[in-house]
């Protein structure tokens, strides 16, 4: 059979069923698994034998879901975790220790940012920010004898900057380190970053996969592309014996498509204990089963909302990268020809007060620290979640103090844009309040 499209993948891979086996993703909420003997579980603490001990680091209904992601992505592997913050944590934390050094892009979602430039700092990993629109040159010179890894977003959270995914696999490469993308606004139904040479892809499950609002997590899928004992002194821990676990080496037992999930799995969710539930990987199922349906309408009404804030008198500037106005028109088209997300950012004339005073006048849209859900709703990034930036940090990452993020969800457009112009009128006729 040739390769599934997409939606059957969304609806059909990751788990089927046994001959009058339940016919949904059965939720295994059992903490703990039963074995006749203790020689049997050994073999299982000892990775001679996959199966299930202990729920902290796999269970059935997890790693049904997490196969499906991996389908969906065109990878070997894939990981469930308890958030997205816990994926990218676990992406750049499996091959990077203290000495070490990464290479991120600086338009990426506040919590990220933070995330590697002052947590990992403290773990002693050191990292050089670069702008995604950085040339080889530029790309190139951030690179350091120590550097192990280089991160990414393909739509960056909210700047909705695109990625050349290309060029940063590209430099990644030559420098004998793989590349990471969060993926988590385009989703694999509009981009498979592995397709564009990237080799480990991250998302916030939170967010489209879920859809609707209910249940936290974060996947990862390993490509199965970057050879790792080609690069073997850059990566000791999946190269080199893993004295934890009798000397294992991941890169020879595991092979280059299981190497890196196996260890993220069996050592980092071991000793971190980043998991997801088994109740919500079963509503990421849900979400993941109408993925292919849902991104359609997301595009459908963010192509719309920009096109009407962008003829707007009282609107500065509106990001939405599939805009022809667009810088990143052409790269958007390029890895996303069929739409990327539902999300939209734009600055109001009046800047931070009138950005304030617009979302308390909107009557649809409902003002949450959320986005890419089934509902619309907006925020000001820097009162929110990149509040830890300063200005000129904000700037960097193409987040300017008065800009609004609003993720238009599933309703109908025609009413999205009849919010947006009551709320506008207010503040057109009353300032910038």
């Amino acid at each position: 059979m040739t390769k599934q499209g997409i939606g059957t993948r969304c609806v059909q891979a990751g788990y089927t069923p046994e001959n009058g086996g339940p016919r949904q993703i059965p939720i295994i909420q059992s903490t703990t698994f039963k074995y006749d003997t203790s020689e049997d579980m050994g073999r299982l603490f000892d990775l001679e034998e996959s199966g299930y001990f202990y729920s902290r680091l796999q269970n059935p209904t997890c790693d049904h879901v997490a196969a499906k992601i991996a389908a969906m992505e065109g990878g070997t592997a894939g990981m469930l975790t308890s958030s997205g913050q816990a994926a990218n944590l676990f992406a750049i934390f499996n091959i990077c220790e203290a000495g070490d050094h990464i290479v991120a892009s600086s338009s990426i979602y506040g919590g990220t940012y933070n995330l590697i430039k002052v947590t990992m700092a403290k773990m002693g990993i050191e990292s050089t920010f670069v702008s995604p629109d950085a040339s080889e040159e530029e790309l190139d010179a951030a690179f350091r004898p120590n550097t192990k890894a280089m991160f990414g977003e393909s739509i960056a959270n909210p700047a909705l900057t695109v990625l050349d995914i290309e060029a940063f696999a590209a430099a990644a490469h030559r420098h004998g380190v793989p590349l990471i993308v969060d993926n988590t606004f385009p989703t694999p139904v509009n981009l498979r970053p592995i397709e564009w040479g990237a080799d480990i892809v991250t998302h916030s499950t939170t967010k489209y996969m879920d859809g609707h609002g209910a249940a936290v997590g974060g996947a990862i899928v390993d490509s199965g592309n970057f050879d790792w004992m080609a690069h073997r002194e850059k990566f000791p821990g999946l190269t080199s014996p893993d004295a934890s676990y009798h000397g294992i080496i991941y890169a020879q037992k595991f092979g280059q498509g299981g190497a890196f999930i196996t260890k993220a799995t069996s050592q980092l969710m071991r000793d971190l204990g980043c998991v997801q539930s088994p109740q919500s990987a079963f509503y990421l199922n849900l979400g993941l089963e109408s993925l292919h349906v849902r991104m359609p309408r997301h595009v459908e009404n963010g192509l719309a909302v920009a096109q009407f804030l962008e003829e707007h008198p009282l609107v500065a500037k509106v990001n939405y990268p599939h805009l022809p106005s667009s810088p990143y028109y052409q790269r958007a088209k390029k890895y996303m020809p069929d739409g990327g997300c539902g999300v939209v950012s734009f600055e109001l004339s009046g800047g931070r007060k009138m950005a304030e005073a617009f979302m308390k006048k909107l009557k649809l849209a409902a003002i949450e620290t959320h986005v890419a859900d089934a509902r619309t709703c907006c925020l000001n990034p820097a009162t929110s979640t990149h509040r830890q930036m300063s200005d000129e940090e904000l700037i960097q990452a193409g987040v300017p103090a008065g800009l609004v993020r609003m993720s238009c969800g599933l309703e109908d457009k025609e009413d999205l844009i009849a919010d947006l112009e009551q709320a506008l009128a207010q503040c057109g006729l009353q300032g910038t309040l």
